[in-house]
């Protein structure tokens, strides 16, 4: 006599990965990507990282230094040309990766475990971080090596950093839906970049700038940033001309905006 076959139970389901797990796989997975492309491709990928902003401080130093006895801000070269380009370099860099998120990760972006904001955020996460340490490391660097004089506030100078990293995500989110929307952004922003390097305070400082230019240049974010840095190093320098409020709106304000419009389109930019 056969035994009695078993009740049958509801099927079995397997358990769906949670969200935020499946999103923090896709960024961490699109992080090692990143590492071993950008980075591990060349012999000292992550050496040049340090090297380019060393090598731009070193020359300004040099050339700066024969016609001046001193620098704007402090009694070091190297010091005050490294608190404004380290700041400016991380937001060109990351700003000018972030435009070309979606094409870099476009093949990727067809599986719906990938969405465009686990790719724009793989690549700041990872970006971020590379500049962080190379700040952390050429400032270091400067203040062992030379008498700077300066007295770092780590308040001051994390919210500085934390200011230039939202705007740098923000602008690169928006840039991120131009690049690929429409073509020839790509080149006018790249046109737009070169003078911004003359008009952010980095070889000056703001309060030396007459007027009517200086309520010009006060719309630059990064003269704000910048401002910020060397009042975390400087003690002396008050730099009352920066608003914090003005460089978070600026930053929130992008990223809503490119947020809201590759959330709108994003589907429509792969097919481009």
């Amino acid at each position: 006599m056969p035994a009695p076959l078993a009740p049958k139970g509801p099927p079995l389901r397997r358990r769906r990965p949670l969200p935020r797990l499946v999103t923090l796989r896709a960024v961490a997975a699109l992080m090692l990507r990143e590492m071993s492309t950008t980075y591990g491709r060349s012999p000292g990928g992550y050496l040049w990282a340090v090297l380019e902003p060393v090598a731009g401080i070193a020359l300004l130093t040099a050339v700066f230094s024969i016609s001046f006895h001193a620098p704007s801000l402090g009694k070091n070269f190297a010091m005050f040309y490294a608190t404004g380009m380290l700041p400016f370099i991380l937001f060109t860099d990351i700003t000018g990766k972030l435009s070309q998120a979606l094409n870099y990760s476009r093949p990727l972006l067809v599986y719906p475990r990938v969405t465009f904001v686990d790719a724009i955020a793989a690549r700041f996460a990872l970006n971020l971080m590379v500049q962080v340490l190379v700040g952390y490391i050429v400032l270091g660097g400067i203040m062992a090596v030379f008498e700077t004089r300066v007295r770092p506030d780590g308040g001051t100078i994390v919210t500085a950093y934390a200011l230039v990293g939202l705007l740098t995500l923000g602008v690169g989110t928006l840039n991120s839906y131009l690049t690929v929307r429409f073509p020839i952004y790509q080149r006018i922003w790249s046109i737009a970049m070169r003078p911004l390097f003359l008009v952010s305070c980095i070889f000056f400082l703001f309060d030396s700038i007459p007027e009517p230019y200086r309520d010009w240049l006060w719309f630059n974010p990064l003269v704000h940033v910048i401002g910020l840095v060397r009042r975390g190093f400087y003690p002396t320098y008050s730099a009352p001309y920066v608003s914090e409020i003005y460089v978070l709106a600026l930053g929130l304000g992008t990223l809503v905006a490119g947020l809201m419009l590759l959330r709108r389109d994003h589907k429509m930019l792969l097919e481009l």
